[in-house]
């Protein structure tokens, strides 16, 4: 199937007042709605993120949040509710039209904010604000007013943030010294409580532990000595009735009595029970005997004899080494223990310590930290970490920004073309006549022989065709429109007609500019 440019050509120039009519009334409504609407002036203030001004390999700020998150939290902040009423409030925004609800002027208020920020270079970047009102002087107070905004939240949310780290580490450098001293006041009380079994005493309590079971050993030995002798010295003074003394001790009648007790022992043995000498010495011996007692009475009188002199040293040893060896054993009860103590202490003294050493290790680093959030806050409180500034304020805008007439001209003349397409496509549905052999084929479902060419005949009285009442209704739609045009953007009629002005009457509200 070929397409018939000619045909279609020929339909388009047939219809051509048609189109005309339609894309020339469009683009007269479009360009006298562009007109009609006011104008909009928009003030830019630029603001400049700039990098922070001390390197942060000398002193780092402790705000750590990016350019990007703290301008969208400041942007979050300028339209909250009570910051947008506020603005408006402030300016007198709405003065002429105080019926509204405050929910249309948040909504109309928030429209015409306008925080742009281009992609950031590193940690540099320009920051675009703008406010469209139909004042340019207004616009530009307003713009001025919320680019101060931005920066009095960036300065007291940095600074915010930085005093936010300062309180913390000095919060948590005062707990951890509390917890120091409170863990090094319970080693220092587990110590005393158990200072007799600490681990570093050991090997100490070890040695004296050796030391005084061989000490026990030897006074047991001098132990079992010394009752060994008492208990000889006992059997033989019950056997005998008297203690070996050494001969300077002895008197002369004890001599004497030693003697004669010797002879008659040797007389017993030679001479027999009978012999005088053996009476004789028998008497001698019991007179001595008589006169020694005698003696040892006098000189005595109320003192201890010599063996109970020996007896009473005895038992003071063995009463002294047995208390010394009360007091030994005992010691060893206690030395061993402790000596079974230790390992339990030594687990909880290490746990103890090894708590005091991870919270002295947090206090150095919280320490640190403190120094380096007191440096960052510093630094924020100085302005000297990043910041943001103004390069441009607003100034009063001398061209409006909205509305683009030209565009809107330009969307109505495409309007009217799609809708003079739109009406060509639908007229040609519409009509059914046969126009071309392609047409004729179609109808009869078979080719024709031949065609006949175009017989003029007599000429029939036209009428009121498609053509001429597009003209007409062109002409009766945007005569007047222009008319008015002309009289509100230009000049009133009468004044260009020749009439007198009336004084009463407002001056045009502006000439049609571009």
């Amino acid at each position: 199937m070929t397409l018939d440019l000619r045909f279609y050509l020929s339909l388009i120039l047939r219809r051509l007042p048609i189109i005309f009519a339609i894309i020339f009334t469009a683009t007269m409504a479009g360009i006298l709605y562009a007109v009609s609407l006011p104008p909009i002036f928009r003030a830019e203030s630029r603001l400049l993120i700039e990098n922070a001004q001390i390197p942060d390999e000398l002193a780092a700020s402790t705000v750590v949040s990016t350019a990007d998150e703290i301008l969208l939290s400041i942007q979050q902040r300028i339209y909250t509710r009570e910051s947008l009423l506020a603005l408006s409030e402030r300016h007198n925004l709405f003065a002429d039209a105080s019926k509204l609800s405050p929910s249309e002027k948040l909504e109309q208020v928030s429209n015409r904010i306008s925080i742009y920020m281009p992609r950031t270079q590193g940690n540099t970047g320009v920051v675009h604000v703008s406010f469209a009102d139909g004042s340019p002087e207004v616009s530009a107070t307003v713009t001025n007013d919320i680019a101060a905004q931005i920066l009095q939240w960036n300065t007291e949310l940095r600074t915010r943030a930085s005093g936010s780290t300062l309180d913390f580490f000095e919060q948590e450098v005062r707990r951890l010294t509390d917890e120091l001293a409170h863990q090094n006041a319970q080693i220092l009380e587990f110590e005393q409580q158990n200072r007799d079994a600490l681990p570093e005493s050991l090997e100490y309590r070890r040695t004296r532990q050796a030391s005084q079971q061989e000490r026990l050993m030897q006074v047991d030995r001098e132990l079992a000595s010394l009752r060994d002798r008492r208990d000889r010295l006992t059997e033989l003074y019950d056997r005998t009735g008297r203690l070996v003394t050494s001969e300077t001790d002895r008197s002369p009648e004890q001599e004497r009595l030693e003697q004669a007790r010797q002879e008659l022992a040797s007389a017993l043995v030679v001479l027999s029970p009978s012999n005088p000498r053996l009476k004789a010495l028998q008497t001698e011996v019991a007179a001595l005997e008589e006169r020694v007692k005698a003696q040892l009475g006098a000189s005595g009188g109320g003192q201890l004899s010599a063996f109970e002199v020996q007896m009473l040293d005895i038992d003071g040893q063995i009463e002294f080494l047995a208390e010394q060896k009360r007091l030994m054993e005992e010691d060893l009860v206690k030395l061993e223990a402790s000596i079974e103590a230790t390992p339990g202490n030594s687990l909880r003294l290490a746990e103890l310590q090894s708590n005091y050493e991870t919270l002295r290790v947090q206090y150095e680093e919280a320490v640190s930290s403190l120094s380096e959030a007191r440096m960052g806050d510093r630094i924020e409180v100085t302005d000297r970490g990043q910041r943001i500034s103004v390069i441009e304020e607003a100034v009063p805008p001398p061209f409006r920004s909205e509305p683009n007439r030209k565009r809107i001209s330009g969307a109505a003349f495409g309007v009217g073309f799609i809708l003079s397409g739109a009406l060509l496509f639908l007229l040609e549905m519409m009509n059914q006549t046969i126009r071309r052999p392609s047409e004729l084929i179609k109808a009869l479902g078979a080719p024709p022989f031949g065609t006949v060419g175009y017989l003029p005949g007599t000429r029939p009285k036209k009428g009121m065709t498609l053509n001429r009442f597009a003209i007409l209704a062109m002409l009766v739609i945007n005569v007047p429109m222009i008319l008015l045009a002309v009289h509100l953007y230009v000049a009133p009629l009468g004044t260009l007609l020749g009439f007198p002005p009336d004084a009463s009457a407002e001056a045009p509200a502006s000439a049609l500019t571009e």
